[in-house]
């Protein structure tokens, strides 16, 4: 039994130090209504943050380039993101184009990110603002869709894991919704280890499989990073993937370069 299992909460806390245990746990890469539909099972994921603005497109896209290195094809989904504008009679953002560069099927920005907002800020207050609300039927009737057209899909959370959309829906239970493993990436500056603690138990406590963690070095000139990691590989309860320098020229590939993912639940073999 490990942490990743909910009966053992009662008795052994996230911020324990224990060995952080090899996850062996079947990818549940359908979300439950979809795979009474009969959907077959393949890899996917959903990736997490301490924070926003904390390496969270970075990981995910770098996780969507060592699937097409391995000949799969996949596709990037940020079901929501906040802080688009408008190009050539399209809503663009960022994150969304870094997502859709990494991967290797190109699906209408409709499906890979159903809610495009305008404002840059707490995407319940950019939705307000454009009196939208966000649902969980778009983002999953979406996701059937890009199960559909590829073999492995990265779901790029938004902000941290808690964020709220509106009254009563928020980013963990989107990721209660997709029932997928969950990578959580660490920004490595002061505070990361109360920040990273608390949100693994929010994922655990809400019963989803925390899969593995990036330590993704947002701060280049923090003291005492290495002691830092070791402390959160000693207190996580899930492998750490690696570590992402901060680099001179943020792309995919080069993240990509500094993580292992081979351990993750489900992750393909390598196609001849």
């Amino acid at each position: 039994m490990t942490l990743n299992e909910p009966e053992q909460l009662g008795g052994a806390s996230i911020g324990t130090a224990i060995p952080a245990p090899a996850v062996q746990v079947a990818p549940a890469a359908v979300p439950a209504p979809l795979a009474a539909e009969g959907v077959p099972t393949r890899f996917a994921c959903f990736v997490t943050g301490t924070d926003t603005e904390i390496g969270k497109t970075l990981v995910s896209s770098a996780i969507l380039h060592k699937l097409v290195r391995q000949g799969v094809r996949a596709c990037g989904m940020k079901p929501i993101a906040a802080g688009a504008e408008e190009r050539d009679g399209e809503l663009h953002n960022d994150d969304a184009a870094m997502l859709r560069a990494a991967g290797n099927v190109q699906l209408p920005q409709r499906i890979t990110t159903p809610y495009m907002l305008r404002e840059p800020c707490a995407p319940h207050v950019a939705a307000a603002l454009e009196g939208v609300t966000i649902e969980p039927v778009p983002i999953l009737a979406a996701y059937a869709e890009i199960l559909g057209a590829s073999d492995a899909t990265v779901v790029e959370g938004v902000g941290g894991f808690c964020v709220p959309f509106s009254d009563d829906f928020d980013s963990a239970d989107l990721a209660v919704q997709f029932g997928l493993p969950v990578v959580l990436v660490v920004g490595m500056r002061l505070g990361c280890i109360n920040h990273a603690l608390l949100t693994a138990e929010a994922i655990v406590t809400r019963g989803l499989v925390l899969a593995g963690w990036v330590a993704n070095q947002v701060d280049p000139d923090m003291r005492f990073a290495d002691e830092n990691v070791a402390e959160l590989e000693r207190r996580l309860p899930a492998p750490l993937l690696g570590r992402v320098p901060r680099l001179a020229e943020p792309s995919a590939a080069a993240a990509a370069a500094h993580i292992e993912l081979a351990g993750l639940p489900g992750w393909p073999a390598m196609k001849n």
